[in-house]
């Protein structure tokens, strides 16, 4: 347990620092690409140079690059990541905003490619090399190799235009309940709308959280079961199983109490990894199903070189890969004693 805290204090004395070597490198990298950010905040290369001027010193880009730095370093631990140059809106406001939509879409399509992929690669393992196996791991390379706008549109072709049973792609709620409800409390519609009593607009978004979650949910579950057969079959060759076959033990306990449970360190840092990554920006998804989620407002503050939203963003990310990280590390050790740090 001793070495649990010391690993624990160390991992977040380094967090800061991972945090601020990645912001520093994004920081330089934004101001040496080729490109004007003033030009393209106002929209075009025919503006008259005193205009041009003029806005880079309120934006402060007249200052050395080392002030920049020193002011954007010191307000950030202050909890100010600045405006966006684009809206004019604070950066943590508008990124607390995009980020609800995002982690309700993430929340769903990790808890569905986790039942899909857990289940499947515990098939697969536990019929290893008979016909059943080899469907599965057929279908979970199929389903990894699909690109996941495509699947989207054909889900979107095949449960909204054709069967006419979910709806199409116009957001988190129907129009009407976009205009009359409002997610105060968490940010997240099928929360909120849980916790207000409102049925019919829990219905909703989960209607409309269902086909976005589902495109994700189906593509990364392929990766999913292929991790979990491989490490199940790895634990189920090892002697402990071998032994409780032979003393008598039924099939169903050898497999999820002993040999699942041992399958799950590597299993969960994928899964992890996954959130993280998926958390930062399901782009393509977004996009399809008009979304209006964190990976969209990446996208737009690139587009538009949008530097605040943009360091904003990259600090968000690199914080939340570094908490999910530091999560399973600890996690690791509950799940199996054997770990030490």
């Amino acid at each position: 347990m001793r070495g649990i805290w010391q690993y624990v204090g160390m991992r977040l004395l380094l967090t800061p620092v991972t945090i601020l070597v990645l912001l520093t490198i994004i920081f330089l990298m934004l101001r040496v690409i080729p490109g004007d950010p003033v030009q393209a905040l106002l929209g075009g290369r025919n503006i008259p140079p005193e205009q041009v001027q003029q806005r880079r010193e309120q934006l402060g880009l007249n200052d050395p690059l080392y002030i920049q730095f020193g002011d954007y370093v010191w307000n950030a631990v202050q909890g100010d990541l600045g405006q966006s140059w684009r809206t004019g809106e604070a950066v943590l406001s508008v990124i607390g905003r995009r980020l609800t939509a995002t982690l309700e879409l993430t929340v769903f399509a990790v808890i569905l490619f986790s039942i899909f992929g857990l289940t499947a690669g515990i098939i697969a393992a536990r019929f290893v090399d008979g016909p059943l196996d080899h469907l599965i791991r057929f279908l979970n390379i199929g389903l990894f190799g699909t690109p996941i706008f495509w699947l989207g549109l054909m889900l979107i072709l095949v449960f909204n235009v054709w069967l006419g049973w979910l709806p199409s792609p116009e957001g988190r709620l129907s129009i009407l309940n976009q205009a009359t409800f409002s997610a105060d409390i968490t940010g997240l519609y099928a929360v909120d709308s849980l916790l207000k009593g409102k049925f019919d607009v829990f219905w909703d978004a989960v209607r409309h959280l269902t086909l976005p979650a589902l495109s994700i949910g189906l593509v990364l579950s392929g990766f999913m079961g292929r991790m979990t057969r491989i490490n199940m079959i790895e634990v189920l060759g090892q002697d402990y199983i071998r032994s409780a076959r032979a003393k008598g033990v039924s099939e169903r306990p050898i497999v999820f109490k002993h040999a699942l449970r041992n399958a799950l360190i590597p299993i969960m840092t994928v899964q992890g990894l996954l959130f993280a990554i998926l958390l930062g920006g399901a782009v393509l998804t977004e996009s399809v199903f008009n979304w209006n989620g964190f990976g969209t407002f990446i996208v737009e503050s690139i587009t538009a070189r949008d530097y605040p939203a943009i360091q904003g963003a990259v600090m968000f990310i690199a914080l939340f890969v570094s908490i999910v990280n530091f999560l399973i590390d600890v996690t690791y050790a509950l799940i199996d004693p054997r770990v030490k740090y």
